[in-house]
Order: C-alpha cells, then structure tokens, then sequence
C-alpha cells in the first residue's frame, strides 16, 4: 500500500515561503495499491488539485472518502482536474448525516449545502464525469477494492468520521481531525484515549492523526476540535501502531517551527515509535 499525500494543512490553506517544505494546502490523501495509480482518495480539501500531477493529467477512477464537510475538506473537489474531468468516475461518500437539515436530505444535497449559489457557482452535479453521492453508515465496508471501517470521531461542528483502511495486507489509519476532551479529559488533560480511535488504530501501520496544537496552544483551544502532538503519539503507542503521521498542520505553524517541534518529539519518543511530519508530496510506503 502507498500513501500519497497531496495536502496537509489544517483549517484553511497557508500560502507563502515559510510554507514551502511542509507545503500549505489542505488535507488531501491518496492511496494506492503498490505499483498502481490511487483509487481511494481521503478528503478533498486543496490538496485533492494535485491528483492531476500522480495522474498525469488522466481522470480519476475510484472513491472519494470525506470524513467530515467542512471547508477545508471538500474545497477542493471543484478544482481537482483528475476528478472534475469528463471522463472521470467517482463514488463519492460522506457520513451518514443523523441531525439538521441533512438528516432528511440525499447525500449530493447534504454536500451541495456548502457547494453551490449564492457561495459557489455550481452544485456537485454540476461536476463532470460519472459521479455518484452516497451517505456512509458506520461500519464495515468494500470501497474501491480495500476493506474500509468506518468510525465516528469526536470533532466540533459536524459529524466526524475516521478510517480504517486495508488491502488485506497493510493497514492505515485516517484520523485527520480528532477532538477527543470532548469524550473527557483523559490521564493528562489531552482527551480520552477513547475506544473507538484505539480499535481503529490498533496495530496500524500508519496512523495519520491530527497534531495541531502545541501543548501551550492546547490550553487556550482545546475546544477547537483538534488534538496534540503529544496525544496522537501517545494513542499511537497505546494501539500498538507501527507509526505516527502527524498531520493537519496548524496554518500558522512555519516550517523552521515545525522541523524543531518534530525533532524534540523524535528525541523524547523516537526509541519507541516512528513518527513522522507529513509533508505535501510525500509517498509512504507501508
């Protein structure tokens, strides 16, 4: 299995030098069958533009899994011209809505509520190609070929999934925005190791988790919906995971910052698991 990450910023896109060598767009992540192009696309925020480099400017074939609908998980679908193609095909989900307006709607209506007149000029039916809009229950399922789980997570302002994903040989675990002090505060202040974020990254070989906040960010945002580095590292070793993949980079957080945080996370946790920064362009082979 290959992981190909194509944005990794959280909450809204960070242009600019101090953003190059992380990158600045937001969370997009491709995965591939070793050797084959991606068939399954996790969130499509402005990452999901750089489709069009892996496929050499041919269409998107596959699925499209949202874990949750806000803007900077889905602003890029208009703009993907691997997934906006003629020729493209696409099965796109997103979590079953239980409350509001979308609990009563159909999954393209659901979607189009943030995609379309007055906010932006069409709906997701005006996208090209053969496209269809499904609601995800959680659960087990076969999408594109891989075994996917999915679990709802606690995240503030919608519903939340995370991933579970499988080729019947490795396994990765999408948990890219995760606020878990909203199930309690935990041994530390950090949020509950809960079990439905263990089960899902039990013995993973790659959790790509929400790392967002420092732990003196935390004090004054931990309301936000966003975890720790400290706690990703720590449900990752909980779970018996293989690595860590920080991930949803705070837009502000430079990369001279980051590089001096991810080091002192390597000195203090290196010896027990491996962890990572991702980074825009980043292929991960598990």
């Amino acid at each position: 299995m290959e992981l190909h990450f194509l944005g990794v910023r959280g909450s809204t896109p960070a242009p600019g030098p101090e953003y190059v060598r992380y990158g600045g767009n937001t969370s997009c992540v491709a995965v591939a069958r070793d050797g084959e192009l991606p068939s399954l696309v996790l969130d499509a925020g402005t990452g999901a533009r750089r489709l069009a480099h892996r496929f050499d400017g041919q269409p998107f074939s596959g699925a499209l899994l949202l874990s949750h609908l806000h803007w900077d998980h889905t602003h890029g679908l208009p703009f993907a011209r691997a997934l906006d193609n003629p020729d493209a095909s696409v099965d796109l989900y997103l979590p079953l809505q239980l409350e509001g307006p979308g609990a009563t709607m159909r999954a393209d209506d659901v979607l189009g509520r943030g995609m379309g007149p007055p906010n932006f000029p069409i709906t997701p039916e005006g996208l090209r190609g053969n496209w269809t809009f499904n609601a995800l229950e959680p659960g087990h399922h076969e999408i594109a070929g891989f075994e996917v789980t999915a679990v709802e997570v606690p995240h503030k302002g919608g519903r939340t999934y995370g991933y579970r994903v499988s080729d019947g040989t490795k396994t990765m675990t999408y948990m890219s925005d995760h606020g878990p002090i909203a199930v309690g505060p935990g041994p530390d202040g950090l949020g509950e190791r809960h079990r439905a974020a263990l089960d899902l990254a039990d013995a993973t070989d790659a959790l790509v988790h929400d790392a967002q906040y420092t732990l003196e960010e935390f004090e004054l945002r931990s309301g936000f919906g966003h975890s720790t580095y400290e706690y990703a590292i720590d449900l990752g070793l909980q779970a018996g995971a293989r690595r860590v993949v920080l991930f949803h980079h705070d837009p502000d957080r430079t990369d001279d910052e980051l590089d001096r945080i991810v080091a002192g996370l390597q000195d203090r946790h290196g010896e027990q698991i491996e962890i990572i920064a991702a980074t825009e362009d980043l292929v991960l082979r598990l």
